[in-house]
């Protein structure tokens, strides 16, 4: 039996698999803020054209409660957001940008591109 961790980096793995398979490049995996209050993003991918793409990566069993892509709550992409802003400042010039959400439903996967907008924050 796998413990909610190692089914959660499974599905992380499966995610990046899947993601380079569509020329996506890995910039980096599983990056935190310093301090306490930050943010985690699970991916940091970058497309051929340069667009730097955030990802956050769900799975879920059951569609209760909305499944996985709705269990992306509003804090939890303020937390991805932040994070973002904090992995951008290393750029002279911001690249296009866009949050992913890649969730494994019980149904199967559904990508959902640019899932939320930094600008609503």
């Amino acid at each position: 039996m796998q413990t909610t961790k190692q089914a959660g980096d499974a599905a992380e793995d499966d995610a990046l698999y899947f993601l380079q398979q569509q020329g996506l490049r890995l910039l980096h995996r599983n990056y935190r803020t310093p301090g306490r209050g930050g943010g985690e993003i699970d991916l940091i991918l970058q497309e051929s054209d340069g667009t730097v793409v955030f990802v956050e990566v769900r799975k879920r069993a059951l569609s209760r409660f909305g499944g996985a892509l709705g269990s992306v709550s509003r804090t939890k992409q303020r937390r991805i957001i932040f994070a973002a802003r904090y992995f951008l400042w290393r750029y002279r010039s911001l690249p296009p940008t866009r949050f992913d959400v890649l969730a494994w439903e019980a149904h199967g996967l559904n990508w959902q591109k640019a899932a939320f907008d930094a600008d609503a924050w």
